[in-house]
């Protein structure tokens, strides 16, 4: 409980007094800052393949699928509120010999719209694809092989011009979100101050749902689906239901990732953005929403910090990041620090032992 504490007070202290004060002041750029927005972005989305391969113990590799449906979402609605006047579509549209807005861009012509549509579709669309899986008990490396293949379908399909989603190069040129003008400072520290709030409350709502009687089960299924099923439970619905939280929590994570980023494609998608999510929470740690914050935003610095000095290196370093934490850290970064805590702590109880005395 101490440690927890701990962990919530650096975070608020860094993240919402350290970051937006020196921001205020000077001391840090404002592009720094929204770089770690992004950051925080991808933490939220952390936690979603938390709590459906840590908790559950199911190994999604369509994650960042869903991620970017949320991006997608409030792309489209951003895209037409962007629109010069006088012109009924966006420019790729325009290409295609489109002259009006498909059916489907309809209802994202306003921000609350594209909102509830955004998360809706994700959630219907995470609904109907693992519901039926799930009930086939497909699970394992086979659930694993089957939404690889969605990552990469979707990523086919969103590349082509003919979806009118912009094809490889995405949706783009943002300028104004509710009236807003994304390249000011205020904007940019108001987008990285809610989005660090966001996170706050997905986490502790996030940490709500494991402590209670669902989360239980849910770790229930990951130990023995198997003892689950023969006491009764409807091991189907728990893991349908998880499936599309975590869908909706990617969502969230980037709808809150393009007004800071100014665009989205389907490289976002593909199957390694995917595995690299994956990489985040068992770094940081499996079944642990600290260690799924924590593994994303290391995870993300070194990225940043290798593709600056050595581009080419970053694919070897992500992998020797993954065998290391494979061969040497079982349980993340927050396993191995319970471990020195508790070996800390025996020590301890040695030295004051009354059978030393």
């Amino acid at each position: 409980m101490q440690k927890d504490k701990l962990f919530y007070i650096l975070f608020i202290l860094v993240f919402l007094v350290i970051m937006p004060v020196g921001n205020l002041t000077g001391l840090i750029h404002t592009n720094t800052m929204t770089l770690w927005g992004r950051y925080l972005c991808f933490a939220i989305a952390a936690i979603g393949v938390d709590l459906i391969w840590g908790y559950t113990g199911i190994m999604t590799m369509c994650h960042a699928f869903f991620f970017c449906l949320g991006a997608y979402g409030l792309g489209m609605y951003m895209t037409i509120s962007n629109l010069p006047a006088g012109q009924a579509v966006p420019d790729f549209m325009t290409w295609n010999q489109v002259e009006s807005l498909p059916f489907f861009w309809v209802p994202f012509q306003s921000f609350p719209g594209a909102v509830v549509f955004g998360l809706l579709f994700t959630g219907v669309f995470a609904f109907l694809f693992s519901y039926f899986i799930f009930r086939r008990r497909i699970k394992g490396v086979f659930f694993a092989i089957i939404t690889q293949a969605l990552a990469l379908a979707m990523y086919l399909l969103f590349s082509r011009n003919e979806t009118l989603l912009g094809g490889s190069n995405g949706l783009t040129n943002f300028r104004y979100l509710l009236g807003m003008d994304l390249y000011t400072e205020e904007v940019k520290l108001g987008l990285f101050l809610f989005t660090a709030c966001m996170l706050v409350l997905i986490f502790f709502l996030s940490r709500k749902l494991t402590e209670s009687k669902f989360g239980k089960v849910l770790i229930g299924i990951r130990d023995s689906e198997s003892r689950l099923r023969f006491a009764g439970y409807k091991v189907v619905s728990y893991q349908t239901a998880i499936f599309v939280i975590g869908a909706i929590i990617a969502a969230i994570a980037g709808m809150l990732y393009l007004p800071q980023t100014g665009i989205i494609t389907p490289g976002r998608m593909d199957v390694k953005a995917s595995i690299e999510m994956l990489i985040w929470v068992a770094l940081g740690g499996r079944g642990n929403l600290k260690g799924a914050i924590i593994g994303a935003l290391i995870v993300n610095l070194l990225y940043n910090l290798f593709t600056s000095l050595i581009p080419e290196a970053w694919p070897y370093i992500l992998g020797l990041l993954y065998i290391i934490t494979v061969l040497y850290l079982n349980n993340g970064i927050m396993g191995l620090l319970q471990n020195i805590a508790n070996k800390l702590h025996l020590l301890k109880s040695l030295k004051y032992s009354p059978l030393k005395k």
